[in-house]
């Protein structure tokens, strides 16, 4: 009766008195069904779509916080926790009934983010609902609350992904550590140098800017040469508004070499010399193709409404990180030390990514996490405090970087072993619907039949 009364709104005749009395008439009655159940998909679940879009803005959910102290003095009271939940249940309970494979590319997005989002919902509602109010201090790691360890793994799938596990990801950090150190000791033999005389060598105050003419210059340079070089590799480069460059003024942000902001991309000069082997994968992760490029890629394609509630860290953090790895292509890696400041800062990436899950997670005391960052970064004890510090306020946020990169490359090393690769046609594909689960994006591309 449920399928008949679906006919009967879509096609508009009586449909009780149709019988199947032959072989012929059944057939007849699949040909003719066929259609029209795709057509009621797409109508069903555009009544969803709405209702969920309308339903979630009217709730007021608070904004994910960067710092964990914020997000849990954000946390709603228990009737606007219930009436999430409600809602959330019902939504996955209306899906059930939706056969994705029917509906359209931005319907299918949706549908995704409906799930995803109501299921990441729901595990946080359930947190809420078990927090006791205790004095919180971010000096000291999300692992010393209540349930601490629960919140974190939390957290960890919503700036990262739905999908990832702490211990996994301590595992995968180590493994990044050593493909790192790999890649360094590659460049230090190409040199023709030992050990203590490369790193001697990269003392050299020739590696270093003094003033910020200087600086202006070379990233006015490599802005040039990206901007000839990057139109090969990814759509909508000349579609995408010139960014910007300038020196930093905001004290706040000293502590980084460089920021993005506002369509302009600032170099920071204060009291340290500028690294030249910083140049290159700096202006590429957060000028063109980077963050500001995506950010307006964002505003050049077509972006659903339910899209456009959400933002997705380890999507947009990871394809910062992850088009350094391009380097070559673009065109940045002109002398192998251009290429091993990549390699130095991503060595520090790759060291967070097990701090932040040791601290947050295992519960490690400062001393110890500074102890393995010791062991594996030498002579940068004061960044080393300073990130220890940074990962404890914001648990979860540095892995962004390191795991979204990485399922962006794998699925690059996937489509390259289709005979018909192109990087623009890949990255086209990547793009194209703007900044989703990274999960979510692995599947697109299966079900685009990008990937083998």
């Amino acid at each position: 009766m449920h399928l008949e009364s679906k006919i009967l709104d879509a096609g508009g005749f009586e449909y009780q008195s149709f019988k199947m009395n032959t072989m012929r008439t059944g057939f007849l009655w699949i040909l003719f069904m066929l259609p029209t159940l795709t057509f009621s998909q797409k109508q069903d679940f555009g009544t969803i779509e709405k209702e969920f879009l309308n339903a979630f803005e009217a709730m007021d959910i608070p904004d994910l916080q960067i710092n964990y102290v914020n997000l849990l003095q954000d946390i709603s009271n228990g009737k606007e926790l219930t009436k999430q939940e409600v809602f959330f249940r019902e939504m996955l309970e209306k899906i059930k009934n939706i056969d994705s494979s029917k509906l359209t590319d931005h319907q299918w997005i949706n549908y995704e983010i409906i799930n995803y989002e109501a299921r990441l919902n729901l595990e946080r509602i359930r947190l809420e609902q078990g927090w006791k109010e205790v004095d919180l201090d971010d000096t000291k790691s999300i692992y010393t609350i209540p349930n601490g360890k629960n919140w974190y793994s939390y957290l960890l799938k919503r700036w990262v992904d739905a999908e990832v596990k702490p211990k996994e990801l301590f595992s995968f950090g180590l493994e990044e550590i050593a493909m790192v150190k790999s890649n360094m000791t590659r460049l230090q033999e190409a040199s023709g140098l030992s050990k203590e005389e490369f790193q001697e060598y990269l003392r050299d105050r020739a590696f270093y800017f003094e003033n910020s003419e200087d600086i202006q210059k070379a990233f006015e340079k490599i802005k040039e040469e990206v901007g000839i070089s990057s139109k090969n590799l990814f759509p909508y480069v000349p579609e995408i508004p010139e960014v910007n460059i300038a020196r930093g003024s905001n004290q706040n942000m000293a502590q980084v070499p460089a920021y993005y902001s506002n369509n302009t991309f600032f170099y920071n000069i204060f009291d340290k010399p500028f690294n030249k082997r910083q140049l290159g994968w700096f202006y590429v992760h957060e000028g063109i193709p980077g963050h500001h490029y995506q950010i307006n890629v964002n505003n050049i394609i077509e972006r659903t409404r339910i899209q456009q509630l959400f933002w997705y860290p380890g999507y947009a953090e990871g394809w910062g990180a992850y088009v350094e790895y391009l380097g070559n292509e673009l065109g940045i890696f002109n002398t192998i030390y251009d290429e091993y400041g990549k390699w130095e800062w991503d060595l520090i990436r790759s060291v967070r990514v097990c701090l932040d899950v040791a601290l947050n997670y295992y519960g490690w005391s400062d001393n110890k996490a500074l102890a393995f960052w010791k062991e594996h970064i030498k002579d940068q004890d004061d960044i080393g405090v300073r990130e220890i510090n940074r990962m404890k306020r914001w648990p979860a946020q540095v892995i962004t970087y390191k795991y979204g990169a990485k399922v962006f490359l794998g699925l690059l090393q996937d489509a390259k072993s289709n005979a018909d690769f192109d990087f623009k046609t890949f990255h086209h594909k990547v793009l194209e619907h703007g900044d989703i689960p990274i999960s979510i994006v692995k599947k697109m591309m299966k079900k685009n039949k990008i990937l083998n």
